[in-house]
């Protein structure tokens, strides 16, 4: 009996061994450990970690229409949500909001990825009144957000702030969210936040877009976005390399349709409490924006007093090895003709600040027309400047990631860079003058130059 026991445990241990031989490389892949048995933790796949569910996710907030008297949001889920929803209410002290609350439906749209099948849904809450703080949330009528706010634009020139960022592009998650944090810690009533382009890397990467939104968190719900998009959010297709603009952008952003036909949504123009904020698309049909852009600066009214631009391309780039002379030639005798204050751009992965300049002599003398041109990167990927400096920047950077607190007080607009600590790192100010120029006051902070070393 025993040697009947002992040949069937030893047939059981061969077999397992045939077994283990065959599949141990799989069982190794799946739980793999280290020679003490302690268990090594897997990845996530990204098709698990950015999977949408009923549950609402990436919330954003943009303008389509007037920030006085509209406000858009736009959020994802899985594709057994067919009606998305939304309600409003102005907000109040107590929860007594919700029992006044409107609802609206959304329009959905379905997004095919690369990783998965989504709906995005999108709601342009209208007839609001300016200057006023509501309370809104998002879901399908049993599954819902929480509620967040927001405040409408007065319709009067006021005081605000606004963030800009330049590139996050690269490894958002890891190194792009603290910057994003970091700017909301400096500045948390900041009424905007604008992006100039390459926001991700992968044109319509869904795990690059979902990292993007998870960086921006419950702060994108509550503050607006305007984004301008860069070559990045394009891709080269088919025969000819015709640029395709991001399958993501327009399901996930809600933009004003008041730019050229075949531009919509990129290039557009919003007006802000007294500011010109217009978004021109660098990445095509460059020549084809000039008469749209004529129009939109000469149309300005009086209440209008301060003009921003923002695209992704630098006019002036921070190495001669990137110079744009099309964009150049195309756009600045305009911003110079109408007196266009300042441009924000991005592309260079570098810091690049520079002085009041025009198409006509460059840098400008005391008295002459001229607009401030800035080139900034908030995400982690760093080139070069070159050497030495373009005489045309009055403040320049490498390997520092940055935002920009901008401030627009009557006649004043105070700028201020600062790095991802939190570190002012470059400054200035704006004044209009009744008649004349505008006078720039150098204000940068004694935060030593930041430069590679030369080798």
């Amino acid at each position: 009996m025993k040697r009947v026991t002992n040949g069937f445990v030893c047939c059981l241990f061969m077999l397992f061994m045939m077994l283990s031989v065959g599949c141990g490389a799989a069982i190794h892949a799946v739980d793999s450990t280290d020679p003490s048995g302690t268990p090594h933790p897997i990845k996530v796949q990204d098709a698990k970690a950015y999977a949408p569910s009923p549950l609402p996710d990436r919330l954003i907030l943009t303008w389509a229409g007037d920030p006085t008297r509209s406000q858009a949001v736009t959020w994802r889920t899985d594709t057994t949500i067919a009606v998305g929803l939304a309600e409003i209410a102005v907000a109040a002290d107590n929860t007594s909001f919700t029992k006044v609350s409107r609802q609206l439906k959304a329009r959905t749209t379905r997004l095919d990825s690369d990783l998965s099948h989504a709906h995005y849904h999108s709601v342009e809450f209208t007839a609001l009144t300016p200057r006023t703080k509501y309370a809104y949330r998002v879901g399908d009528g049993q599954n819902w957000s929480e509620w967040f706010h927001f405040t409408t634009a007065s319709d009067q020139p006021e005081p605000f702030t606004f963030v800009y960022f330049g590139d996050a592009q690269n490894d958002i998650k890891s190194h792009w969210s603290r910057v994003v944090r970091e700017a909301f810690t400096d500045a948390p009533k900041a009424r905007f936040l604008l992006h100039a382009g390459d926001l991700i890397n992968h044109t319509n990467s869904d795990a690059e877009w979902g990292e993007w939104h998870q960086a921006g968190g419950w702060l994108n719900a509550m503050t607006p976005s305007i984004v301008t998009p860069g070559n990045h959010e394009y891709s080269k297709v088919g025969l000819t390399l015709t640029p395709t603009l991001s399958t993501h952008w327009k399901p996930q952003f809600a933009l004003p349709p008041n730019g050229p036909v075949d531009l919509q949504e990129t290039t557009y123009y919003v007006d802000f409490q007294g500011t010109r904020i217009i978004s021109l698309n660098s990445n095509e049909k460059i020549l084809e924006q000039v008469p749209w852009l004529e129009a939109v600066l000469a149309a300005r009214p009086e209440s209008i007093r301060w003009t921003i631009i923002t695209f992704h391309h630098p006019i002036y780039s921070s190495a001669k090895s990137r110079d744009n002379k099309e964009l150049r030639g195309a756009w600045q005798p305009l911003f110079d003709r109408f007196h266009v204050d300042l441009v924000l751009q991005g592309h260079d992965h570098t810091y690049a600040r520079s002085h009041l300049l025009n198409s006509t002599t460059g840098v400008a003398a005391q008295g002459e027309i001229g607009t401030i041109y800035v080139v900034s990167v908030s995400g982690p990927k760093m080139y070069d400047i070159g050497k030495p400096t373009r005489p045309e920047f009055q403040r320049v950077a490498e390997e520092t990631q940055l935002f920009q607190i901008i401030t627009i007080d009557g006649d004043q607009l105070r700028y201020q860079a600062r790095t991802a600590t939190g570190t002012p790192y470059d400054g200035f100010t704006l004044k209009k003058q009744s008649g004349k120029p505008n006078e720039l006051i150098e204000q940068i902070p004694e935060t030593p130059v930041r430069l590679r070393p030369a080798n």
